[in-house]
């Protein structure tokens, strides 16, 4: 599992353009930037919709007084949900949504889980960092089932 000092590995992203779907590496979100990001297992999900994402949505002033470049969802979704998704939130220009289809970026990182009892497959973990040219300075990491550490207000504390 990633932690604080590692370097964020190379991945491709997906995210809805004007255009429509279209890649992001992570040498593109992070590079030279100061990003807070946000993974959860699922969009359209109960805590995912009701808590996180509207959380984030909520201290975007907050997170972006604190010099934060980038806000960032990943889902373990593909970037059509993640775009209705990011509509029915009404997160607008605040909240990059991006979508992490085949769960390659979640790997990497170390943060995936069986979710195949309940249909899902196989989702990223709840969790939440703030990283600094690609490397992490601060995450946070819910035990299975919670919402505590990685909420737009315990990250604002990291910053």
């Amino acid at each position: 599992m990633i932690k604080v000092g590692d370097k964020i590995p190379s991945a491709k992203l997906m995210h809805m353009t004007k255009d429509g779907p279209r890649p992001i590496t992570t040498e593109e979100l992070f590079g030279g930037k100061k990003v807070v990001l946000f993974a959860l297992p699922g969009a359209f999900t109960p805590t995912c919709s009701a808590k996180h994402v509207p959380g984030f949505v909520q201290n975007f002033d907050a997170i972006k007084g604190k010099g934060v470049d980038t806000i960032a969802c990943v889902s373990v979704n593909d970037a059509f949900v993640m775009n209705a998704w990011a509509k029915d939130q009404n997160s607008g220009d605040k909240v990059l949504m991006l979508a992490d289809g085949n769960a390659e970026f979640s790997d990497k990182m170390g943060l995936t889980f069986d979710a195949s009892g309940f249909g899902m497959g196989k989702r990223s973990q709840r969790y939440a960092m703030v990283v600094q040219d690609g490397v992490v300075k601060a995450i946070n990491v819910e035990k299975p089932g919670a919402f505590e550490v990685s909420s737009a207000e315990s990250i604002l504390k990291a910053l």
